[in-house]
């Protein structure tokens, strides 16, 4: 139970930051004139992506550590590295679809997937110790 919670802690930490990125990156789009409902449609589908994917992993590995404290850390690490290609898959797949749809300006949908990292890090510098 405790495990669920730092997922979903954790996902609503990641969610906060890529959603202040994407907004930080259609007002980018906007300043250079080349905003448009194709910007903020892609922003909006490449940040619920980018989250998605993020809340899967978490899912994933909060599994494999589940597996690991029962001492079976082979089945944990099989499970990691089962779900790593049929997540980044699923992903490109659904990315290639919005992205040929015409709906979505493409590198608005793909930058989101970028923001994960950055928003985990800042997360981590203002975490306080003991948490």
């Amino acid at each position: 139970m405790e495990s669920r919670k730092i997922v979903f802690h954790e996902t609503a930490v990641v969610a906060i930051g890529v959603a202040v990125c994407t907004a930080v990156m259609i007002g980018v789009f906007a300043l250079v004139g080349a905003y448009d409902t194709t910007v903020l449609l892609g922003g909006i589908a490449g940040a619920v992506l980018s989250v998605g994917n993020f809340f899967f992993m978490a899912v994933i590995a909060s599994l494999a550590a589940d597996k690991a404290q029962q001492q079976d850390v082979e089945g944990g690490k099989k499970l990691i590295k089962a779900s790593y290609p049929i997540r980044i898959l699923v992903l490109a797949v659904l990315l290639f679809a919005l992205a040929k749809s015409g709906w979505f300006h493409v590198l608005a949908l793909a930058l989101p997937l970028v923001f994960v990292r950055p928003s985990i890090t800042i997360a981590e510098f203002f975490r306080k110790k003991g948490e």
